[in-house]
């Protein structure tokens, strides 16, 4: 019998190539299906690449039918949040109308697994700083409304029918492959250590911090940093758990402690040995003053150890990455 094939949506993308890597690696059958709008042909490494959308349904049930699909890895969306407030429709449209189609495809093929990428702006500004998979879900934007809206279907789907799935909501995703292969190539990047690595090699003339008198030690905002390899390896992990008979579940992904921004740009400056010039600004609404995940559950219930829990490791695969990408011109 053929090896069941696993598609993964946005497999082109930052957070999906680096999954799709660690699958090859494990020799899984891939197929990626992304639009290349924000993803890049050659992050893909080692697996069938389908420049394509998840809103074309004759080209989603032709490829779950000929790689006898059995698990979705699901990453195609739009995550850049201004964005999302100024063009709320094109994030429902894209996030949530398309994944919607995408698991009616899913259903129609019997797709037994689905692993989905959302995101701790479903907790909007939670009133704790420690969130739990249980503090409520009340999402500021509509990027975080689309994510939650995806949540609830494949919820409800996985309750009608043998799909069962794991929801990985992400706090703070940085760095890039150690190898160096892959890593993070977003055009206009809004991510904190992308952007302070970017104005370390001269991409950028400045890096700004968007409040300094928030109720922490230094004043800046705390946020909880993970290495997207570990965050990787927490989706093969997820697929490991289903396929051993798991039930469905919600699991955060982060480290369990934070870094404010003053610490990450230290941090930055640090590994790279040369000041950053900082321009300090009033905040920006909607900004919580701290947000960390409390990880209990993913270590327990996928049993995954992350690797990378190392600001500076962070920090220098995020800045050899962008050494790279200037390299290439």
């Amino acid at each position: 019998m053929a090896q069941k094939g696993i598609l993964v949506t946005g497999g082109a993308g930052y957070i999906g190539s680096h999954v799709v890597q660690q699958l090859t690696a494990m020799s899984h059958r891939v197929v990626v299906l992304d639009n290349l709008s924000t993803g890049f042909a050659d992050a893909v490494i080692k697996a069938n690449l389908v420049v394509g959308n998840t809103k074309d349904s004759e080209l989603v049930r032709n490829l779950l039918k000929e790689y006898q699909v059995d698990t979705v890895m699901h990453f195609a969306a739009h995550t850049v949040v201004p964005e999302s407030v100024a063009n709320p429709l094109k994030y429902y449209a894209n996030n949530t109308c398309y994944t919607r189609n995408l698991l009616e495809c899913c259903a129609a093929a019997g797709v037994k697994y689905f692993i989905f990428s959302s995101t701790a702006a479903t907790y909007g500004i939670p009133s704790t700083p420690l969130v739990t998979e249980d503090t409520p879900t009340a999402p500021i934007n509509p990027y975080g409304t689309s994510k939650l809206m995806s949540e609830w279907m494949l919820r409800d789907l996985s309750q009608a029918s043998n799909l069962n799935y794991v929801i990985l909501r992400y706090f703070n995703v940085a760095g890039s492959d150690p190898t160096g292969h892959i890593g993070q190539s977003t055009r206009e990047a809004t991510l904190l250590i992308k952007v302070a690595c970017e104005a370390a090699v001269g991409k950028r003339d400045q890096i700004y911090i968007f409040g300094t008198d928030y109720p922490t030690p230094d004043g800046t905002g705390i946020r909880d940093y993970i290495h997207v390899e570990d965050l990787a390896r927490a989706h093969i992990l997820a697929l490991d758990y289903l396929k051993q008979g798991g039930q469905s579940t919600i699991l955060n992904c982060g480290y369990g402690h934070g870094y404010s921004v003053r610490e990450v740009l230290d941090a930055v400056q640090r590994v790279h040995g040369h000041p950053l010039k900082i321009v300090e600004c009033s905040r920006r609404p909607g900004d919580p003053p701290r947000l960390i995940a409390a990880a209990e559950q993913v270590r327990g219930v996928l049993g995954w150890q992350p690797q990378y829990d190392n600001l500076d490791f962070i920090v220098k695969t995020s800045l050899d990455w962008e050494y790279k990408l200037l390299a290439r011109g």
